[in-house]
């Protein structure tokens, strides 16, 4: 998978994203879902909304990863210090972790920068404990949205919800839940481990 594009870097690091992020973006995309023991959280950027899930629930186990250097190294900057926080640099295609080791997987506004998300969804599915839940939210597929991603010349594969919901169905999940919102430009999502 490869690295953001420059433009996404420096929306990812500003300071108005971290503050919509920790206020707006985390609340809405959990939808009341708990985050509770071993979190991990796939593509975590700069670690904002990481360091929202810490607030937000102190007592989680939480294990941050990114393909993108630069991203590590802020996020892992960002996160020093904190209890039960390790930060690591992982293609999400391939995790390097163990089967079943998480309670919890989410996934915030990356998917679409995976070109076989359907293997991150599998991988997701993989390092899950039975009865774990997979959560988080994503851009939908919309002209604004391959529009802003072919002029950044990031590299993405924009998702439609109906592809969503299919892909985390055959990677092994159930109770699935996908919503649009914000004029169906973005969605959120939820789906247990079988």
């Amino acid at each position: 998978m490869p690295v953001m594009s420059a433009l996404e870097r420096s929306f990812c690091r500003s300071t108005p994203w971290r503050a919509f992020a920790r206020r707006q973006v985390l609340p809405w995309a959990l939808a009341g879902t708990p985050l509770t023991g071993d979190v991990l959280e796939l593509g975590a950027g700069s670690g904002d909304m990481a360091e929202s899930a810490i607030r937000a629930f102190p007592d989680i186990r939480l294990s941050v990863t990114d393909i993108d250097p630069a991203m590590v190294e802020t996020a892992s900057r960002r996160l020093a210090g904190r209890a039960g926080v390790a930060v690591q640099q992982a293609d999400v295609t391939a995790l390097p972790f163990d089967d079943a080791s998480f309670d919890v997987v989410s996934s915030y506004l990356m998917l679409h920068h995976v070109i076989d998300w359907p293997a991150a969804l599998e991988e997701a599915d993989r390092v899950l404990r039975p009865g774990g839940v997979i959560v988080g939210y994503d851009l939908t597929d919309t002209l604004v949205a391959r529009l802003v991603h072919r002029a950044d010349r990031s590299p993405h594969r924009i998702i439609a919800p109906e592809e969503l919901r299919e892909g985390l169905d055959v990677a092994g999940f159930e109770d699935i839940r996908v919503e649009t919102s914000y004029r169906r430009h973005v969605m959120r999502f939820r789906a247990r481990r079988r």
